[in-house]
């Protein structure tokens, strides 16, 4: 669908200059960006890649001189990177999911929601609530007893468990799982696993025992605005529920464990793994293959760096790194210590010679 200049200016809140009757299907790097293209010019350094480019129209940068640049229209946005927010939400079709399509099993017991799109094989369960606008794209299956909001954007292959709680404008992408069952088991005899944790390294007498299944009678509640990227995993809780708070986006491959309950707009990356009855605080930021031990708190306003592990409760506002999680200077002087290593033990191989020779002199 083709927008005008004005149109997108006026989506974004922004100010336009130029001919803003010009229409646009797509945006384009500037260098790449051909004549009904808007070429995304966020900073001075694509200023050569206009010229190299068929742009008629772009996003620049605050103070740019539009006509200079050979442009005969331009946007311009004081903060580019949240305006690719705006713009790519306006030119973002979605999946094309049209009524409901013949081979979607719904249970007559069902609630569709006016507006609602369901693709080809989607199968809803007994007394499941879906809002109005929704769409669910082909093969997602939603269990019995859910729950899913307004304006929620299932895409192919999604998986929502039984009595599953969604809030509006939900968004899950491919392969997501929400309701699996938790990861709880337990022997009959305190295991080697419970010893060692409780000593701190000890297992005392191994016995031969297996492991028995705690069943999950909880479910998974989720706030408003919500996102699951590809092949997320949230279980249900145990005997309360799981809780994933408003505006909370999870990427790719995360991992939330039962009875786990996250905070508000908090943000966690790809392979983050949270593991059972931990609480997290709101705006907590995870970056890639993070890890939260069990029944620990994150406080509010957290930054973990990549592939940092939490095995402790860590304080609200603190930004921290490595494994255990430190403070991100303290883990920074940890490194630098260690990079020494190499010479200092030489240093000390070499002390350790010439207080020898001293030795044998006297």
């Amino acid at each position: 669908m083709a927008h005008k200049i004005s149109e997108i200016a006026q989506a974004l809140e922004a100010q336009a200059f130029g001919d803003l009757s010009i229409e646009i299907d797509g945006v384009a790097e500037p260098s790449a960006a051909g004549p009904d293209d808007l070429a995304l010019a966020m900073s001075e350094k694509y200023a050569e890649g206009l010229g190299a480019g068929d742009a008629r129209a772009a996003i620049v940068w605050d103070g740019a001189d539009w006509q200079a640049l050979g442009l005969e229209a331009a946007i311009v946005v004081p903060r580019p990177r949240y305006a690719m927010s705006g713009v790519t939400k306006l030119l973002d079709p979605g999946p094309v999911i049209q009524n409901i399509h013949p081979t979607a099993v719904i249970d007559p017991s069902a609630e569709v929601g006016i507006g609602a799109a369901i693709g080809p094989f989607v199968v809803i369960g007994q007394g499941v609530c879906i809002g109005q606008n929704a769409r669910i794209a082909a093969h997602c299956s939603i269990a019995e007893g859910a729950r899913i909001g307004d304006n929620a954007l299932l895409h192919s292959g999604v998986r929502i468990g039984a009595r599953v709680k969604i809030g509006n404008d939900f968004i899950a992408q491919p392969g997501a799982v929400v309701g699996s069952d938790g990861f709880s088991f337990v022997t009959p005899e305190k295991s080697g696993v419970e010893k060692a944790r409780e000593s701190l390294g000890d297992q005392g007498d191994v016995q031969a025992q297996s492991w028995t299944r705690i069943h999950s009678l909880g479910a998974v509640e989720i706030g408003d605005n919500v996102e699951l990227g590809a092949n997320v995993a949230i279980d249900r809780g145990t005997i309360r529920d799981t809780k994933i708070g408003n505006g909370t986006k999870l990427d790719n491959l995360v991992h939330i464990g039962h009875n786990v309950e996250i905070g508000e707009d908090c943000l966690l990356c790809g392979q983050v793994g949270i593991a059972g009855s931990t609480r997290i605080g709101n705006r907590v930021v995870m970056a890639g293959q993070c890890g939260c031990s069990d029944n620990i708190f994150v406080g509010d306003d957290v930054v973990a760096g990549g592939a940092t592990k939490m095995f402790s409760n860590v304080p609200a506002g603190r930004v921290v790194l490595g494994s255990p999680a430190v403070k991100m200077e303290t883990q920074m002087e940890i490194q630098k210590s260690l990079r020494r290593l190499p010479r200092m033990m030489q240093q000390f191989r070499d002390l350790q010679k010439a207080v020898s020779k001293n030795g044998q002199k006297e």
